[in-house]
């Protein structure tokens, strides 16, 4: 990686020319109301939004610009699950309207924003199907990717729905095998959409890998080794995973599969780096987006990071592509320590279920409260 700290360039600017699309990782009413969120869009080369159950639950139990809507609603005898649906696909609605103008100048490429499915459905492949068209319908907003997580039971989904031409964010990925089962899941369900004779360019698909939380667990098992061997790899796990991602992405563009679909329209889908607020704060605050610069990228951030982009360096050249040699040693070198990765990621998607079930329900909890 090289960086040029007397670019021209803003930083987010030289992410942007790099081929790094960048999206907030967060939406409040209060964003939207007072102009916040529209300043990023020129102010910090913010090109999309992403959402979760966490965000939705810190946003509505943190602000009294949902109270109105709150108890109007619950006085048309709405319960707390129609009133979160409301609140959070208006707030969705407004921000697709907002990005219109984006998804419009990039060709259908960005001004996305992403709503997801009830996360206790995250194992019920129907149940997800049923929320995600509803979802889809509700908003109503050809730029809206619909948020499944690539669960067992989500990747069917997953596929079923590329296929209807609903636009798919795959959440909650952590492993390699589960994102090459997630490039199936996408390129099948566009090959079933183009043996059904319909049309392929206006499908769009982002592949959410999460990295931070990654360097979080393999770092707590290495400190539990206590050996200067574990503590020479600290921190090396979660940009080496994600960098062979891009490996895997980059095979599939390339690879006779992907040719027929590239022929008659389809959008590649698109890795986007998750979960980049830095955990531990040994690390710089940034490396999860200054380490994973490579072209047709995404990086989510919460603003805290983008605005630790802001004061670091201008990233000016790809710096995963170089780098997958070398990210291949690192996690061979973290098994030659014992660090199963597999067990690794397989916690982690437990856990990140789990995580959003929890908010997921202290949100109904909390609106059931107010209404």
């Amino acid at each position: 990686m090289s960086t040029s700290p007397s670019t021209d360039l803003r930083p987010t600017a030289a992410l942007s020319r790099q081929g790094v699309a960048i999206w907030l990782d967060d939406l409040s009413r209060e964003r939207l109301d007072t102009g916040g969120l529209a300043a990023m869009i020129v102010e910090r080369d913010v090109v999309g939004v992403t959402t979760n159950p966490s965000i939705f639950q810190a946003a509505i139990t943190g602000s009294d610009r949902y109270a109105d809507d709150i108890a109007a609603l619950a006085a048309d005898r709405a319960d707390a699950e129609a009133i979160v649906r409301a609140l959070t696909t208006d707030d969705v609605r407004r921000a697709c309207d907002l990005f219109t103008p984006v998804w419009e100048a990039s060709g259908g490429q960005d001004g996305r924003v992403s709503i997801e499915v009830d996360p206790r459905l995250a194992h019920d492949t129907e149940g997800t199907l049923t929320q995600a068209r509803e979802l889809w319908a509700e908003v109503d907003r050809p730029n809206l990717l619909v948020k499944v997580p690539a669960t067992p039971a989500g990747l069917p989904a997953v596929r079923r729905l590329i296929a209807e031409g609903i636009n798919v964010n795959v959440t909650l990925l952590f492993s390699l095998e589960r994102y090459r089962q997630t490039i199936d899941a996408y390129l099948a369900g566009l090959e079933d959409r183009l043996a059904a004779g319909h049309p392929l360019a206006e499908v769009a698909s982002v592949a959410s890998f999460f990295v931070s939380r990654v360097d979080t667990e393999v770092d707590a098992r290495l400190d539990a080794l206590g050996t200067p061997e574990a503590a020479a790899v600290r921190g090396t796990a979660a940009v080496a995973n994600a960098r062979l991602a891009y490996g895997a992405h980059l095979a599939t563009v390339a690879g006779p599969r992907w040719e027929p679909l590239a022929a008659v329209g389809a959008r590649p889908q698109r890795p986007l780096w998750a979960s980049t607020g830095v955990k531990d704060p040994a690390y710089p605050a940034a490396r999860y987006v200054t380490e994973l610069v490579a072209p047709g990228t995404v990086n989510t951030m919460p603003e805290a990071t983008l605005e630790a982009v802001e004061e670091a360096p201008a990233v000016t050249a790809d710096s995963i592509t170089p780098a997958l040699d070398d990210a291949r040693a690192e996690l061979d070198a973290l098994a030659g320590l014992g660090i199963d990765l597999t067990e690794v990621t397989d916690v982690l998607e437990a856990q990140g279920v789990k995580k959003f079930v929890d908010a997921w329900e202290q949100l109904l909890e909390a609106v059931s409260s107010r209404s």
